[in-house]
């Protein structure tokens, strides 16, 4: 949130995002979202943000939706240096096939769509080619970090995080506790500074949960208290 809020104030726009998903209604990158900040963004989970359902049908936002491992392995490859790999998730829809609404008109009809993807047999099963991603800048949060770069993330922030600092050309990390060089255990680094160019401290640091499930009476539901998927 501190480099968002700092992309924010800084007036930026015209932005195309890749991440999980693209905040809520005024929180994450949904206040970047609600200035009509972003123009396009790559996600797979975006049911909690009302603003980017309605830019998305509208045609103020291009969105390309891409299943969630998918978008995952398409930050890790960028960041190895991989152009691109085959999955089995999307064969047979409209992810391998095209079709899949981008771009709206404003009169509700599809302005822009996805193209057919190259499908590939190995041993007899279907695999869809999918290219990897390598954006201009990476904003990440960490838990701890040294004035090189070294990361160690907490808990769900390992889920994306240390992907998108690798795929990154240039990344920019925020840090709740900013250590000297030497005071991190190097087998607690989860991403070496290599991969990062600027590190930051986060101050008061808030940490939202999207939607949260409780029950009443009885055994808990099996996903209560659960996060909705994070991102990065």
């Amino acid at each position: 949130m501190t480099l968002i809020d700092a992309l924010h104030r800084q007036g930026t726009s015209e932005l195309e995002t890749v991440s999980n998903n693209c905040g809520v209604d005024d929180w994450g990158l949904g206040i970047l979202l609600s200035d009509h900040r972003i123009r396009r963004t790559v996600s797979s989970y975006v049911g909690e943000n009302k603003e980017f359902a309605r830019q998305y049908l509208s045609g103020e936002l291009e969105v390309e939706l891409t299943p969630q491992g998918t978008l995952a392995e398409k930050l890790r490859a960028g960041g190895a240096g991989i152009p691109a790999f085959f999955t089995t998730a999307g064969v047979g829809t409209q992810v391998s096939e095209g079709g899949l609404p981008q771009r709206y008109d404003g009169d509700g009809s599809v302005a822009v769509a996805s193209k057919a993807k190259e499908v590939r047999s190995f041993d007899g099963v279907d695999y869809v080619l999918e290219e990897s991603l390598r954006p201009d800048f990476a904003l990440v949060h960490a838990w701890k970090g040294d004035r090189h770069g070294n990361l160690v993330f907490h808990a769900t922030a390992m889920n994306f995080n240390p992907l998108c600092a690798q795929a990154g050309r240039i990344t920019i990390a925020e840090v709740e506790e900013l250590v000297e060089p030497g005071e991190l255990d190097p087998a607690q680094v989860h991403t070496p500074g290599i991969f990062v160019q600027r590190v930051v401290v986060a101050r008061d640091v808030e940490k939202r949960v999207e939607k949260r499930t409780v029950s009443i009476g009885g055994a808990p539901h099996p996903g209560a208290g659960l996060n909705a998927p994070e991102g990065a």
